[in-house]
């Protein structure tokens, strides 16, 4: 009875969507027409951040580095703020230079950002398949991808494989040690995106984002980290209702230089943890 309820509701949603088809076109359209195309912030997209300053900086082959690199879409670029700095890697990075935990393992810290505005999952693997292997593997790759796949017509078994692939280079390739992947966003609630189209891209996004969820749940070393907009909002309003459209930028599409703190916040947070299981008590 459950399943023949699934099915029914599964039939009165495909034919909904047929029926709407040339809504969401003309919609799609007039947001291509419309929407303010916002640029890659300026900005430094590699750098070394020496940890402990005081310490005598001579030879030691004791001390580690913190390899860690950021890839994927415009929202990895930083696509919403003026600058990097304002941007995920520029607010990750500070953050995590603070972080006590991350001080007793690691004397320095090298960070890259490998991330392009359009990026779809195809993008980002042949990106990886390009990019030269690093000369010291990588401890931490962070990936935003799947908004673009949204808004194109990749099938849910396409998506999976192109993640499975992401993994597997990323950890055969670049010896990556923690692999995070973003969540996607809500895009039901951005704000540029016009019902009932928004529904309809929504509903795409969720679904693409249970299966990232199952694919990393089943890959030892690899972390989903579903964003915590509730903690957003309640920390931003002291727990007043806001309008969520203050975590989105100007084009009502990319994420805010808001957003891009707390999210840089939330991982910096999830990287200690996953690097020394025992920092909890830090930020506890």
């Amino acid at each position: 009875m459950v399943a023949t309820k699934k099915i029914q509701n599964k039939i009165t949603s495909v034919a909904k969507d047929v029926l709407l088809a040339p809504v969401y076109l003309y919609q799609g359209r007039k947001i291509k027409r419309d929407t303010v195309r916002l640029l890659e912030p300026n900005g430094e997209r590699h750098g070394h951040i020496q940890l402990n300053k005081s310490i005598d900086t001579s030879k030691d082959d004791s001390k580690q580095t913190l390899n860690l690199m950021i890839v994927g879409d415009s929202a990895a670029a930083g696509v919403g703020s003026e600058t990097q700095q304002e941007a995920l890697a520029g607010k990750l990075m500070p953050i995590l230079e603070q972080q006590p935990a991350i001080h007793t393992q690691f004397d320095a810290l090298n960070w890259s950002l490998q991330a392009t505005t359009g990026h779809t999952s195809f993008d980002i693997l042949r990106r990886l398949y390009v990019l030269p292997a690093p000369s010291q593997p990588i401890d931490v790759m962070v990936l935003s991808v799947g908004v673009n796949d949204t808004t194109t017509s990749v099938s849910v078994d396409k998506w999976q494989q192109q993640i499975e692939d992401i993994i597997a280079i990323a950890q055969r390739k670049f010896g990556v040690r923690e692999l995070i992947f973003l969540s996607l966003p809500p895009m039901a609630q951005m704000p540029a995106i016009p019902a009932p189209l928004s529904n309809f891209v929504g509903a795409k996004a969720a679904i693409l984002d249970e299966m990232l969820q199952q694919v990393c749940a089943a890959h030892d070393r690899v972390t989903y980290m579903a964003t915590d907009f509730k903690r957003m909002i309640a920390e931003h309003s002291n727990g007043t209702p806001i309008d969520i459209a203050v975590m989105f930028a100007s084009d009502g599409f990319h994420p805010s230089s808001l957003m891009y703190g707390y999210w840089a916040q939330q991982l910096a947070e999830l990287i200690t943890q996953l690097l020394n299981p025992s920092s909890a008590e830090f930020n506890g």
